[in-house]
């Protein structure tokens, strides 16, 4: 078929694209991500914010006390991670809508992904091998709930 009757086609008529529909699957992400980060970040707020001693109670001694228990470890890096995975796809979409397609497109992309993906590994890093008392340190620099 040449240019000219592909294009006399029908919607229905035309033939269809093999393999997989990346955009579709990006805007998929998006909707479900945004629902499951409702319910994360309002999770975490509510802990945070609402349940104890509320903001006032947040400080170093908190979040050692909160990250020593696998499920908020597992929690906040769920958050981290659709978080960030959101937000950089969000500016895909941008870059894309307002830059035409070369090399300033594909080095927008490039660093969208390089920070997203240096933000990732470094905040699942620290969410994991955080220590709030570290074996050796000082006791005048270690938090008042570490054992002496």
């Amino acid at each position: 078929m040449t240019a000219i009757e592909t294009s006399a086609l029908k919607p229905a008529d035309r033939p269809r694209r093999r393999g997989i529909n990346l955009e579709k699957w990006g805007w998929i992400y998006m909707r479900a991500s945004g629902v499951v980060l409702i319910v994360l970040i309002f999770g975490h707020l509510f802990m945070n914010l609402m349940v104890g001693d509320g903001v006032k109670a947040i400080d170093f001694g908190f979040v050692g006390g909160k990250w020593a228990d696998p499920f908020w470890q597992w929690w906040d890096v769920l958050m981290l991670w659709l978080a960030l995975i959101h937000g950089a796809n969000g500016m895909r979409t941008i870059v894309n809508d307002y830059t035409n397609p070369g090399v300033v497109q594909k080095v927008l992309k490039g660093a969208l992904f390089a920070a997203a993906a240096v933000l990732i590994i470094l905040g699942t890093l620290v969410v994991f091998t955080f220590e709030p008392c570290p074996v050796g340190a000082p006791a005048d620099l270690l938090p008042s709930f570490c054992a002496a």
